[in-house]
């Protein structure tokens, strides 16, 4: 059994499915996709995915797309329990609220703030901080009363978050402030499968593109 895995080392999202593969105990086989020389708009890559996007998931011709989607997809195919994915429809709901509140809100403020800067050359916007910075204010409530994110152990929700917030560290964003936030971090580093393999190292790939990308 191969399940091919279409992925770029610094992309958080990337992360997300390799953290949770690990966690599952599923082996990936690592395909590594340069973007940059467009092997995301190759025949072969566009037949799998006509977004023509990473991460990209083949598990012996079932494909699929989207990172969160792909990390619900490991935990119910391949878990060993219900742990990372409560089959309780409540504490489901909150994992997937917290997988929602990742993709619409905290990534996304973060992705609107900094991609501008690293890929086009534009200012630092403070409003666009400022929305960052309401997104952390949030998650920190999430984690006001509980250990992790949906709750009181690890779940799919610490995985996907710990990617976007430890991209955000890595550009040296200033989230300090935000008490539980920084607690919690440094609770998935230590606590995460894997956490330096299968996502510090991409964290500073990262890192690396973006002081490259920024240097005056």
């Amino acid at each position: 059994m191969t399940i091919d895995f279409y992925y770029i080392p610094g992309s958080a999202p990337c992360r997300n499915v390799l953290l949770a593969a690990r966690a599952v105990g599923v082996d990936l086989n690592l395909k590594l996709t340069d973007l940059m020389k467009g092997e995301h708009m190759t025949p072969e890559f566009l037949k799998l995915n006509p977004q023509h996007t990473v991460p990209t998931l083949n598990d012996n011709g079932f494909v699929l797309n989207e990172s969160r989607a792909i990390m619900c997809y490991l935990a119910e195919q391949y878990g060993k329990d219900d742990s990372l994915y409560p089959k309780d429809p409540k504490k489901r709901a909150i994992v997937n609220q917290r997988l929602y509140f990742d993709i619409g809100t905290l990534y996304l403020r973060f992705g609107e703030l900094y991609y501008p800067v690293i890929f086009g050359g534009a200012p630092y916007d403070e409003e666009k901080a400022k929305k960052l910075d309401e997104a952390f204010g949030f998650l920190d409530g999430f984690l006001s009363n509980s250990t992790y994110a949906a709750g009181d152990n690890l779940t799919l929700a610490d995985l996907a978050l710990v990617s976007t917030v430890s991209t955000v560290e890595v550009v040296n964003y200033d989230f300090s402030k935000h008490k539980n936030v920084t607690k919690w971090l440094n609770k998935c580093k230590e606590t995460i499968p894997d956490y330096e393999k299968s996502n510090n190292e991409g964290a500073q790939a990262f890192k690396a593109l973006f002081e490259s990308m920024t240097k005056k």
